[in-house]
């Protein structure tokens, strides 16, 4: 795949905690040049995005990094980043509900925060490096039975990040109107194209432009 085509799949990531608004203007900036699918972007950053960037897709994360909120408070999290102009919600899975066995609850959730997202599109974290296959494979279940549009394998903060392995994993147990999003860890061209070859629509990194351009 020639390095354009590559750029259309990233959700061109800065997520660190210490984000500069220099740093997020860079971003938006190469996400204009390279013409990548999105910006992923910390929601406090979204209002001045929307005004200052106007052309570029805004992708947020909410629940994050780890999950464990309340449904609450995560729904509260998605109506707000959309009304300020986010156009892509990643949301993190309650790992707690997983480990308990609490799947009712969890496809409940992300229901709840599809509805919140009023259209937009959003992804489900399911953060792999902690769960068992039985437990991914149910994952899988309740993404799509909740109506989310991708899964999306990691944070990147957690232990570990995408393999294709859990890739292949999702393909498999996924329904059709689901999407995958590959995140954690990617950091070269082939590891991209091994991705993107694999069947994920997105590809969530950080390091696209040092390793495309």
């Amino acid at each position: 795949m020639d390095n354009k085509e590559i750029f259309g799949y990233i959700d061109h990531t800065r997520l660190s905690p210490v984000s500069t608004w220099e740093e997020i203007k860079q971003l938006c900036t190469e996400a204009i040049t390279y013409k990548t699918a999105s910006v992923c972007i910390p929601p406090c950053y979204i209002e001045a995005v929307k005004e200052s960037f106007p052309e570029v897709k805004i992708c947020t994360v909410i629940g994050f990094p780890l999950g464990y909120m309340t449904t609450a408070a995560k729904a509260f999290e998605a109506t707000d980043a959309v009304s300020k102009g986010a156009d892509e919600i990643d949301m993190v899975v309650n790992l707690c509900h997983v480990k308990n066995g609490q799947f009712f609850e969890v496809t409940n959730e992300i229901k709840e925060i599809k509805a919140s997202c009023r259209g937009k599109t959003l992804k489900v974290i399911v953060e792999a490096c902690y769960l068992t296959e039985e437990e991914k494979v149910k994952l899988c279940k309740c993404v799509t039975e909740a109506g989310a549009d991708f899964i999306k394998t990691s944070t990147g903060f957690g232990t570990g990040g995408a393999t294709p392995e859990d890739v292949k994993l999702f393909k498999e147990n996924i329904g059709e109107n689901v999407r995958i999003k590959a995140a954690g860890g990617i950091k070269t061209k082939e590891e991209m194209e091994k991705y993107i070859e694999l069947g994920c629509s997105r590809i969530g990194a950080s390091s696209a432009v040092k390793a495309l351009s």
